[in-house]
């Protein structure tokens, strides 16, 4: 991390784009590509199959700093090579685009309404890692199904102190307590969950810097408060679900939100396109995504 990077996060215009399904989450997002899990029997081919689909999203001409700030990358793509260059060097030397890795083991089971991040037994030689490969900062998600203050306090708790972890490492951490967009309770744990954010953040050193990756909000402009904290460097957004022109639409109502999309930038990319009906339709999903985080 430099000073030229931190600038380009904190007030570059542009959006984050979500590359980093793992394990769990790959084959869905390959049948979704057009890969059947018919197509790879071992869970190498699988990650081969799934970097080859992030290395032709990263190289396409549409996938520039223009409209991208950065990438969330799965350690494996990390330690991967793009046209002979490790991943993360190639998305800043050739695209100006900073990169993200995420460094959660999933969710633990859930208790008092939310689901805390799994302990991360080698973090710090993950932490290590990142720095070698040049990482700007690191992502981590937990996930928050009910307003039960308890559980969302554990969750805000939980995030800091891994925060700190990875803050002390020269990374800046993306704190991520997802709110379950489909929760019957949803505006009220987002109440709940400001305010702890709030709260913890009034605790830290001058010097910490943060960023926070939320739920669209169910009340518009929910967030601002966030996002003038002289400790947050940026508040993004996850689609969660949402399609990708219903989150638009529900993220350009919210000022100074940029969007951290997964499923919403891929959506419609197949591997059966051409060259050229791949990059139209990245194209159309950049364009789209990048006019919503800067309305």
């Amino acid at each position: 991390m430099n000073e030229k990077q931190m600038t380009r996060m904190s007030s570059g215009k542009g959006f984050i784009a979500a590359l980093d399904q793992s394990g769990g989450s790959t084959p869905k997002a390959l049948k979704a590509y057009g890969i059947d899990e018919s197509s790879y029997d071992t869970d190498e081919a699988m990650f081969n199959l799934v970097h080859e689909m992030r290395s032709r999203i990263i190289e396409s001409p549409e996938f520039t700093s223009e409209h991208i700030l950065g990438a969330i990358l799965f350690e494996g793509t990390m330690e991967r090579e793009i046209e002979g260059l490790p991943t993360v060097d190639y998305l800043w030397e050739k695209k100006g685009i900073l990169s993200f890795l995420k460094i959660d083991k999933g969710l633990a089971a859930e208790e008092n309404g939310v689901q805390l991040l799994k302990p991360i037994p080698d973090l710090a030689e993950i932490l290590e890692n990142a720095s070698d490969h040049h990482i700007f900062g690191t992502k981590e998600r937990s996930l928050i199904k009910l307003a039960n203050r308890d559980g969302i306090k554990a969750v805000v708790t939980q995030q800091f102190e891994l925060a700190k972890q990875v803050s002390d490492a020269g990374l800046v951490p993306i704190i991520e307590p997802e709110v379950d967009i489909h929760s019957p309770e949803k505006a009220a744990a987002e109440a709940i969950l400001k305010e702890e954010l709030v709260a913890h953040l009034a605790t830290l050193e001058p010097h910490f810097k943060v960023m926070l990756k939320l739920s669209i909000p169910t009340i518009d402009n929910f967030y601002e408060e966030l996002a003038v904290d002289p400790h947050v460097v940026r508040v993004v957004a996850l689609s969660g679900g949402y399609s990708r022109d219903e989150a638009n639409e529900r993220l350009s109502r919210n000022h100074q939100l940029i969007a951290s999309f997964s499923r919403a930038l891929s959506e419609g990319l197949t591997f059966q396109q051409t060259p050229e009906e791949f990059d139209q339709r990245l194209k159309e999903s950049v364009l789209a995504i990048y006019q919503a985080s800067i309305a």
